[in-house]
């Protein structure tokens, strides 16, 4: 409830646990006070407490390709062949079976400690129903379950750079910039508590440069976040280079002037300065590495990366799996195999779980654009709550806890979350 006092054995602040923290949650649902070394009694003995994590790129309505898919009959089964199984599910989903998905994806993203998801929605339109219809859907599950949500708005033109839309593709078009920022106000006019928007340019193949550069200008001067699909397969670099010029991330840095408010997501095969010259700029990055490694697309720039890792964040993107926890551990011992090193993503310290961690609660945040994923006065009061006496953290020493939690616990170990100052996850 608001109003509340939350003091756990252990909280996740200032990237380490810590005993004695006491958490005072406002009327307002963010944090009113945060008091180290305090004397009161726990309200969660042989608990931890951690800022929610936040899930920055979402296909909700993918949750029905879950399994599906995953039979590969051809020599060469890749993102490609992937995509007509996505295009066949989007072919067959009505209004019912896009809420049941939707609801049951962020449902499970409650169960992982996931309290903020930023839905990359571009599933606009159902067969027999209103236009724009399914962005409503996709709201109104959200709020079923609880969790925040920025719904990431996806403006989606055109098939391919050379290529009208066809098929499931349909179900994508916003028609143009006119369209696209009418539905987008008739959704703002309507949205929930813990409901907000951001604006999304598909790709550099589905959107017209000049239309991206007119989105990101009035994005920009609405205060909006706004992200993109860049540079997820070598094909669509090539595909983008001989209709243009030039590589999808040298467009958006020479006629964009892109800044903070930017992420591009995946960014699996961008060119070493680009990628640099991306993140000098102060541009995010958003990582998905369950997907990333379904679907085969390759192994990010790590060394870059990690050198602006307060600018990466992390997504579940096809929802093929929903674990934050398992999407970090992804992330490091896949790159520990890569190199062949130990400790692939570690700090100046030479620690994992402050950089991999701040990944999935500050780093989502700051690309979502809003205040979370930290537990401090002000703050959003979104909590995952930790049971220290799992199976998978037994014996587990406080100070080992952060690294023990990423690397061998998953979501039998977490007990609940707090969104705005409320615990639990509704049943329906």
């Amino acid at each position: 409830m608001n109003g509340a006092r939350v003091q756990a054995e252990l909280t996740w602040v200032d990237g380490c646990f810590r005993p004695g923290v006491e958490i005072v949650i406002g009327e307002a649902g963010r944090f009113e006070s945060v008091v180290m070394d305090s004397a009161g009694p726990p309200t969660h003995p042989g608990m931890a407490v951690l800022p929610g994590f936040v899930n920055a790129h979402s296909h909700s309505f993918q949750r029905g390709l879950r399994g599906r898919g995953e039979l590969f009959p051809g020599a060469a089964e890749d993102f490609w062949t992937w995509r007509e199984a996505m295009y066949e599910l989007v072919e067959s989903m009505d209004a019912t079976r896009l809420r049941e998905l939707a609801r049951s994806a962020f449902r499970e993203m409650r169960l992982a400690g996931i309290t903020t998801v930023g839905e990359f929605h571009y599933l606009h339109h159902l067969a027999g129903g209103e236009r724009f219809g399914a962005d409503r859907i996709v709201l109104e599950a959200a709020d079923e379950a609880g969790i925040r949500i920025v719904l990431l708005s996806a403006h989606y033109t055109r098939g391919g750079f050379d290529r009208p839309l066809a098929g499931g593709q349909r179900h994508f078009d916003t028609v143009g910039l006119e369209a696209y920022w009418e539905s987008f106000d008739r959704l703002s006019s309507s949205l929930a508590t813990n409901q907000s928007l951001g604006v999304v340019a598909h790709s550099l193949r589905a959107v017209p440069m000049d239309e991206v550069v007119e989105l990101h200008a009035e994005a920009n001067r609405r205060g909006l976040v706004m992200h993109l699909h860049v540079e997820e397969q070598r094909q669509e670099i090539e595909a983008c280079r001989s209709a243009t010029g030039a590589t999808p991330s040298r467009l958006l840095l020479d006629r964009l002037q892109p800044g903070p408010e930017c992420t591009a997501v995946h960014a699996t095969h961008t060119d070493p300065d680009d990628l640099q010259a991306w993140l000098d700029r102060g541009c995010g990055i958003c990582l998905c590495p369950l997907t990333e490694a379904n679907l085969g697309d390759g192994f990010p720039d790590r060394v870059r990366m990690l050198g602006r890792h307060e600018s990466v964040s992390i997504g579940s993107d096809s929802n093929a799996r929903i674990s934050m926890l398992e999407e970090l551990r992804m992330l490091e011992l896949s790159h520990r195999l890569h190199s062949e090193q130990r400790g692939a993503w570690r700090d100046a310290d030479g620690r994992v779980d402050r950089v991999l961690l701040d990944m999935a609660t500050t780093g989502g945040a700051r690309a979502l654009g809003i205040d979370a994923g930290r537990i401090a006065a002000g703050a959003l009061a979104d909590l995952v709550l930790v049971d220290l006496g799992s199976d998978s953290l037994q014996h587990v020493d406080p100070e080992s806890l952060g690294a023990g939690l990423l690397l061998g616990a998953d979501r039998e170990a977490i007990v609940d979350t707090c969104v705005g100052g409320r615990w639990g996850v509704p049943d329906h």
